[in-house]
């Protein structure tokens, strides 16, 4: 559903005045400048108070945010001077900091008549009459400025209408997407688990998860050395020095595990593969003839989120990722990087992924030296490079500017998950950078040196984050050959049938065909039902019939038909299906 942002934050500002009406000691934040926290999902307000607000208040607030509505202040918006703004905010810590780091001369206020004013840019809405219905969903807490270096906000969130026919139609929009929620979609398919013993974002695969998980692998794997890409492996840690030689120490360093002393030297957990492939690289002289040099590796990485951001598998600590690097000449780029982005979208094919929410080409911010490595004729070579191949190859993408890595553009394919967050799924990114702090070389036809380029690259990103889009996109319905359970066995009667259904169990395993069988005394109907919530592809129910007959009757998931056939039939049935992967 789309959200009419002008609206949005105007209702922002207006949850803004009434937390301030019921809660006279708040101090109202923005996250910056003409910006009150509205997008896609709605709007939202930030605040410390000295008042715990519980989602137990939420009604209290939208009630008086509705008689703030009918005194129907009259809006108006104006534009003053960066010290008249300091002076209006004097007693707010967070705004005046906000308007200090602003680069205008002129600061955009909003007036609800006499009664309030606030920090917005001028837009469409005349009247807080035109909120026609709003609603408060969520309470949680944001740090100031989004860095974990500063105090934690409250925070409360919301969305408004100015129809109240889309209340309701975004209510069934949020039922929708709690149902496709990979966490809530886990709590029946037993994938995967976090407990706080070992630590926060740290995620144990169950039994059924490392089943989907270890499918995942060996397609992914075999996709890639199909296309000439050798499979490494290199230690989960790297010394202080190796990431100052690739900049991460400098670029990087809040992101990374703290680092440890083991003999002489400092350590840390890898938080990437970049520096440890490079290091392969020149472990021998390299040939024009060896170009395009790829290779990848089933890589577990660490990298520090801080503990707000911790989301399933969407944002973890601990994480795998089959990471790919290609090292080439400058002459290859556009060949390397559009077979790369081939494998990408037949990979994502396979898996059923097909609805994107934007391709970015993530650019580097020139005025920002502290994040981006400052070498402006290294960043416009790369960036023009994966514009040319993205035009050549005819991607509709969008620039954004801020969000290439530090040390090179990328091509980001960028989705959207059921929380409304946008997250990158896949990705290639063009490297000057590297290759020239790592002296990588190889010897042209003529027996000159010259600088490869690095492209680095994944298929589908972290094994974590692939994972959580599988479920979202298809709310944990998975294609038979991904499925961690292939077939479920329920008996009419364990007495009568178990003997049966253990032997048929035995069978299918031996032909690699993953089961579950329910050799339980609960009720047939509770065991059916069971398997229906745990959306096992084909169910078998075994009775006196199936067993006089030697007919298996099998239903599948989502179907009513109940069919029969043999068991070889049934063997072959799979194994077909399995094997085409779809």
């Amino acid at each position: 559903m789309k959200i009419n942002k002008d609206l949005n934050k105007v209702a922002s500002i207006l949850l803004a005045k009434s937390i301030k009406d019921l809660y006279p000691n708040a101090i109202l934040a923005d996250v910056e400048v003409g910006d009150q926290m509205a997008n896609e999902s709605g709007f939202s307000c930030s605040f410390s108070c000295p008042e715990r607000v519980s989602i137990n208040d939420l009604p209290k607030i939208m009630k008086q945010m509705k008689k703030n509505i009918d005194s129907n202040f009259l809006i108006k918006y104006v534009a003053v001077s960066q010290n008249e703004a300091l002076n209006i905010f004097k007693n707010n810590k967070y705004k005046s900091e906000l308007i200090n780091d602003g680069k205008q001369n002129k600061v955009d206020l909003i007036y609800f008549g006499d009664q309030y004013v606030d920090l917005c840019e001028k837009n469409s809405i005349a009247k807080l009459s035109a909120i026609k219905a709003y609603e408060l969903n969520n309470v949680g807490g944001v740090y100031w400025k989004h860095s974990a270096k500063n105090e934690q906000l409250q925070s409360i969130g919301g969305v408004a209408f100015d129809q109240l026919a889309e209340l309701a139609a975004y209510r069934d929009e949020l039922k929708d997407r709690q149902e496709r929620d990979h966490r809530y979609i886990n709590k029946n398919l037993e994938l995967f688990d976090f407990d706080l013993l070992a630590g926060q974002g740290l995620p144990f695969y169950l039994p059924k998860g490392a089943s989907v998980k270890y499918e995942i692998d060996d397609y992914i794997h075999k996709l890639l050395v199909r296309n000439g890409y050798a499979y490494v492996q290199t230690p989960v840690l790297g010394s202080k020095e190796l990431y100052e030689t690739s900049g991460h120490w400098f670029h990087y360093r809040e992101n990374m595990f703290p680092a440890f002393q083991i003999d002489e030297v400092v350590q840390v957990l890898r938080p990437m593969t970049c520096p440890h492939h490079l290091v392969v690289y020149k472990m021998k002289p390299r040939s024009y003839r060896e170009l395009p040099f790829r290779v990848f590796e089933d890589a577990i990485l660490h990298r520090y989120e801080s503990s707000g951001s911790l989301t399933g598998l969407e944002r973890v600590r601990q994480m795998r990722l089959i990471d790919c690097h290609m090292v080439c000449s400058e002459e290859q780029i556009k060949d390397v990087v559009s077979q790369h982005y081939a494998i990408i979208k037949e990979a994502a094919a396979t898996f059923g992924i097909t609805e994107y929410h934007s391709i970015d080409l993530s650019l580097h911010d020139k005025n920002n030296k502290e994040k981006f490595f400052d070498g402006e004729e290294m960043w416009q070579r790369a960036e023009n490079g994966l514009r040319k191949v993205l035009k050549e190859m005819n991607v509709k993408y969008h620039e954004a500017v801020g969000e290439a890595a530090f040390y090179g553009p990328k091509i980001d394919i960028q989705i959207k998950t059921a929380l409304g967050h946008i997250i990158t799924a896949f990705t290639i990114q063009l490297d000057f950078l590297l290759p020239d702090k790592f002296k990588l070389e190889y010897k042209d036809k003529g027996g000159a040196i010259k600088r490869p380029v690095l492209i680095h690259a994944s298929v589908i990103g972290t094994i974590e984050r692939f994972m959580s889009i599988l479920l979202e996109q298809n709310k944990g319905v998975f294609p038979l050959w991904i499925a961690p359970v292939h077939v479920a066995i329920i008996p009419v009667d364990i007495e009568r049938h178990g003997k049966f259904c253990q032997t048929l169990k035995n069978k299918l395993l031996n032909e690699l065909i993953r089961v579950e069988y329910y050799d339980n005394n609960n009720r047939l109907s509770q065991n059916i039902r069971d398997a229906q919530i745990s959306k096992i592809p084909y169910q078998l129910v075994i009775g006196d019939q199936e067993i006089k007959s030697k007919k298996l009757s099998y239903r599948k998931y989502g179907q009513k038909q109940t069919k029969q056939t043999s068991l070889s039939e049934f063997i072959k049935l799979l194994q077909k299906q399995i094997a085409k992967r779809k």
